[in-house]
């Protein structure tokens, strides 16, 4: 191959003068929730938008000059485009829910770190659910009017295309993503030069180019190593998402987290907050800390205290298995010349990622380098909080484990962008505009939900169920002839599904924990009711299997060869090459959405949040957020919560309890028709799974509870730290020091009880403690009673805390506390003390290692 010189250049649509608001409009990604802009860009030419994977930045480019002097023309477009240009300056404008809440306070900003984004179909840079959760995060930030920037990585190829073989077997391709023709532009300083930063892997630099798309108010810069300054094996660490092997996967994440804290400053920003989605952007903590050594003279203890304090965590894995751990060889081989950098030694830095920090055998971890540096950490639902302080509970011994400082925040998804657009006019005439907000005025805004005549309710569903059924058999058709199947195979696609059957949707990444076939083990019965004449039930599957996951690849082959049988095609569907496109038309059309992971390894599951709010129910595992949305009247539960140490026997259980969901009530409810041939128990479900779970399963409400419990407390407190030239922030570091040196020295030594005998509801008995604080102040320290119900384990139940009051200073370091305790209910009880240390500026976080039990 002759080896040419390139010179590029960039070439944009050339628009008539009158349409030139077309690309300020196809630049930013506000127009994926308008449904106003949507409805606009499909009108400059719908074939072109299919075509074009609905992406108006490159439409706009391939139009042609006779269209667009025919759009010049037209009034109606003309004036449909205005409109829509209206609303987008008035929403870019307007006054925003954060900036009421924090009027008179001080500005500041938070970056949110990510290794996907899942935006729109246009932009492939993501793979599931934890990628469509930050984007539906960066929509809601824009919503609110969050102080947001987000940072990420730019894959020339993203995740992977799927199509299925003849015999059902996934196959990968990965197309390139064209820069340049999607919603990007390209970071450039006053010089109009690319801003360029860099970051050290063995032996060299790896460069990187800054791109940023913009998400209504919100922008996300995202880092790119396929440029020129590098060498062909560092162009491609940006090359594909969740590709490579460890190698690959360090220096991806070297790059987002140092890189991307590099880029940020690069660009003027130093973001005060730092919010971490999952654990691969964690180096950003210590990149934090080493800017801040060298910016303000700080030690390290000095810079991890200020960090922290501004650092938020957020994991998504219920399972060790699925953290990112790196070897010490390999942390060596990345970090050897950044540890000097810290002021550290290669023991000390690598204990920052260890759950033992003395185990030199143990691997690196990314969630554990998290959690030890970020102040404020939490699970992405209730149940998945649980999960995580279980799994991350030796890392604070003697911290019992409800108190584990990990918090539940649970998941949402963002309803503009899921809603279909006849149901968001149902809405709108009904119950106002306002249905798209989260938090409690929301939850009063959808009781009107009660409001939409059952006959509007169904037409409406029933509409999307027909779009969903004529979709199926459109992409059905297109995977036929792709796999050259002949001329009358590619015409019975026409055939497939009912548009009046009861249609439930699966639909999701194909790992096995998720247990996409589980409704195979009872093949006989499943045919049954797919084959009855007077009740039909069909299924829609669509997912993709990781490229090295042969079991989930396993699990679509018997998938497909049973929708194969001939009895069986008309009924049961797989969707190829499942991307957010095909995932809106299943989320708006089907009335079931299954979900059947095994307990509790589903941390939060979105794909079913976007069911109810265009009238879709849930069937579903009590796991992730369905065990705390589930109600009776608004869907279905398969089980009740159990866990069998058997998973073959829990497949088997739940398989059950699925087909006797299906066939006693899901079926029956649904073809029960009243007057109107409307099933009027099954629009009743309809209306309290829209009311009850809408407007509380949104990321408005999910990042109002981040702003409120995470984003503004942690800027306090970083503000707080950097008062007077930092001075709080030595004191500080000053107070950890002397307490890790004094903390060892701490004893319990009385501890005296006025318990006469059984005591009445409604009293008190007294406590009071004798302790040796070993040289600390009595407001160094906090002395508690932890008090409780007692099992017969002899374990304390439902316990809550009680701090103790400094009575009196005896000699030496001994002092007296005292405190009463509340005798709330009947039964056996039991106390205990602790001390625990005791700072205005640490608030209520527990130091790892530092409680002291009587």
């Amino acid at each position: 191959m002759v080896n040419i010189n390139i010179r590029s250049y960039h070439v944009e649509p050339a628009l008539p003068e009158r349409l030139s608001t077309l690309n300020e409009l196809a630049s930013n990604l506000w127009w994926t929730w308008n449904s106003d802009a949507i409805t606009l860009f499909q009108r400059l030419d719908p074939e072109l938008w299919n075509i074009t994977d609905h992406n108006p930045v490159r439409m706009l480019g391939m139009l042609t000059q006779v269209r667009l002097d025919e759009l010049e023309q037209d009034d109606s477009f003309l004036a449909h485009m205005d409109r829509v240009y209206g609303d987008y300056l008035q929403y870019m404008g307007k006054t925003f829910w954060f900036e009421q809440v924090n009027e008179g306070q001080k500005t500041f900003t938070i970056s949110y770190f990510s290794l996907e984004f899942g935006l729109h179909e246009s932009l492939p840079i993501y793979s599931g659910g934890l990628g469509v959760l930050a984007g539906d995060h960066l929509k809601s930030s824009s919503d609110l009017g969050i102080p947001l920037v987000a940072v990420g990585l730019a894959y020339q190829e993203g995740y992977f295309r799927q199509y299925l073989n003849l015999e059902g077997w996934q196959q990968e391709t990965y197309p390139e993503n064209d820069f340049y023709n999607m919603p990007m532009e390209v970071m450039r300083d006053e010089r109009e030069e690319q801003i360029i930063i860099n970051v050290e892997l063995p032996g060299r630099k790896v460069f990187a180019r800054i791109w940023r798309i913009k998400v209504g108010r919100v922008p996300l810069y995202l880092l790119d190593t396929n440029i020129p300054n590098n060498s062909e094996e560092d162009r491609a660490i940006t090359s594909q998402l969740y590709g490579g092997n460890k190698e690959m996967r360090i220096q991806q994440e070297i790059l987002l987290g140092i890189g991307g804290i590099r880029a940020l400053w690069a660009m003027g920003i130093n973001p005060e907050v730092c919010h971490m989605n999952e654990g691969h952007s964690a180096f950003l903590a210590l990149e934090r800390i080493r800017l801040m050594m060298v910016d303000h003279g700080l030690s390290f203890a000095e810079a991890r205290e200020a960090v922290t304090a501004g650092n938020i965590f957020t994991t998504h894995t219920p399972v060790p298995a699925g953290i990112d751990m790196f070897s010490p060889e390999l942390m060596n081989s990345y970090f050897n010349s950044y540890y000097p950098q810290l002021g550290l030694d290669n023991a000390s830095f690598l204990a920052l990622g260890r759950q033992n920090e003395m185990d030199q055998r143990e691997s690196f971890s990314m969630a554990v380098l998290a959690l030890r540096l970020a102040a404020y950490c939490n699970g992405v639902s209730h149940l998945h909080a649980d999960t995580s302080r279980k799994m991350w509970q030796s890392m604070w011994p003697g911290v019992p484990e409800h108190e584990i400082p990990i918090k539940g925040i649970t998941n949402g998804v963002h309803v503009a962008s899921w809603a279909s657009n006849d149901m968001q006019g149902l809405l709108t005439r009904y119950l106002g505009p306002t249905w798209r907000e989260g938090g409690d005025k929301a939850k009063k805004v959808w009781h009107r939900v009660d409001n939409i005549p059952d006959s509007e309710l169904w037409r409406t569903h029933e509409r999307r169920r027909e779009r969903l059924v004529a979709f199926a058999r459109s992409r059905l058709r297109q995977q036929l002839m792709k796999r050259g199947a002949t001329r009358i195979e590619v015409a019975r696609a026409d055939e497939v599904l009912d548009p009046e059957a009861l249609t439930i949707g699966f639909a999701r990444r194909f790992a096995t924990y998720k247990r996409a076939t589980i409704l195979l083990q009872e093949p006989e019965r499943l045919k049954k009711l797919l084959n009855d004449r007077e009740r039909p039930i069909q299924f829609i599957f669509a997912g993709k299997a990781h490229p090295h996951d042969r079991e989930g690849k396993e699990f679509i082959k018997r998938l497909v060869q049973f929708a194969r049988q001939e009895d069986i095609r008309r009924h049961f569907v797989f969707i190829e090459d499942y991307d957010m496109n095909v995932a809106r038309y299943l989320v708006q059309g089907v009335d079931v959405w299954l979900n059947n992971p095994r307990r509790p390894l589903e941390a939060s599951g979105t794909s079913g949040m976007k069911v109810p709010v265009n009238g879709g129910l849930n069937l579903s595992v009590l796991d992730g957020w369905w065990a705390e949305g589930y109600s009776p009247e608004a869907g279905w539960a398969i089980g009740s919560g159990e866990i069998y140490e058997d998973q073959n026997y829990q497949d088997e259980v739940e398989g059950r309890a699925i087909y006797q969901a299906l066939e006693q009530e899901m079926v029956p409810l649904f073809y029960e028709r009243g007057t109107g041939g409307l099933p009027r128990g099954w629009i009743a479900k309809m209306k309290a799974s829209m009311r009850s779970l809408c407007p509380v399963y949104s990321t408005n409400r999910m990042v109002g509870d981040y702003a409120q419990s995470f984003y503004m407390p942690a800027f306090k407190s970083w503000d707080s730290l950097h008062a007077d030239g930092s001075a709080p922030l030595k004191k500080l570091a000053t107070w950890k020091q002397n307490m890790g040196s004094a903390w060892t020295g701490i004893r319990v030594q009385d501890v005296q009880a006025d318990i006469p005998g059984p005591l009445k509801v409604g009293k008190h008995f007294k406590v009071s403690v004798t302790a040796d604080l070993a040289g600390l102040t009595p407001d160094d320290v906090r002395v508690q009673v932890y008090w409780g119900p007692v099992d017969a384990q002899r374990t304390m139940i439902r316990a809550e805390a009680v701090t103790l009051e400094h009575v009196r200073h005896l000699e030496g370091s001994q002092h007296v506390f005292e405190a009463e305790v509340p005798c709330l209910t009947t039964g056996k009880h039991g106390y205990a003390i602790r001390i625990l240390p005791h700072h205005p500026l640490l608030g209520d976080r527990f130091e790892p290692g530092q409680i002291i039990w009587a």
